[in-house]
């Protein structure tokens, strides 16, 4: 078998620009979802049946289908209705709502897990639901999920690759374009994995560290 890794010479800004591409919707993916997913988990946690059950079946419909399918509807399917989304458009969509689904069922999880006596103490004081939601709960049970968050954020970067379906220029996308300029199947496959390694190992070492110094601040 002969590697030739000479193509990287003429294609090395593309898989740059790419590895930005996946970035941006990586981020956006993940600060959109978890905005949703806050305000899911707290509809999910609601005591009105109602809402609930809405915030439970989004969940569960999100969830049990693949992202693939969700990336096609919202970029193909929606056209009929007459939404024409930008194809990045349609990947941050989809990313986010996936993303948000999960992230739902981490913070519901999450806020749960704060003993409820810190609830009553702060409702004796006179704070108002939403003020110890705000001040009290969340902050702590953010801190307690940033290990589930900072995993949701490797997996968006890695799902992110399903987005070269509808024509997002992203890692994959790049990589498969430099196939059929080269015609190598395998160096331009080898090149977008040690990118996503990079990007998934330095973002892990990042999270490590700021749930070590979020440690000694508690």
């Amino acid at each position: 078998m002969n590697l030739d890794f000479s193509f990287l010479s003429e294609h090395w800004q593309d898989y740059a620009r790419s590895a930005w591409v996946t970035l941006e919707l990586s981020f956006f993916g993940v600060l959109f979802g978890t905005l949703l997913g806050v305000m899911v988990a707290l509809l999910r946690i609601s005591r009105v049946w109602p809402i609930k059950f809405a915030a439970s079946a989004y969940i569960e419909l999100i969830r049990g289908t693949p992202m693939l399918v969700q990336i096609l509807i919202i970029h193909y399917g929606l056209t009929v209705i007459g939404v024409n989304l930008t194809a990045f458009m349609s990947g941050v969509v989809a990313l986010t709502m996936n993303s948000s689904a999960y992230m739902a069922e981490v913070f519901r999880a999450g806020i749960q897990a704060i003993d409820k006596g810190q609830t009553e103490a702060s409702r004796s004081l006179g704070m108002s639901h939403g003020m110890t939601l705000r001040y009290i709960i969340l902050p702590q049970a953010f801190r307690n999920m940033l290990p589930a968050i900072g995993n949701e954020f490797i997996i968006i970067i890695k799902d992110s690759s399903l987005v070269s379906m509808i024509g997002i220029a992203e890692i994959i996308y790049t990589a498969r374009a430099v196939q059929g300029v080269t015609f190598q199947p395998l160096a331009p496959l080898l090149v977008a994995a040690a990118l996503y390694f990079v990007i998934t190992f330095t973002l892990a070492n990042l999270l490590t560290w700021l749930e070590r110094r979020l440690s000694v601040s508690r």
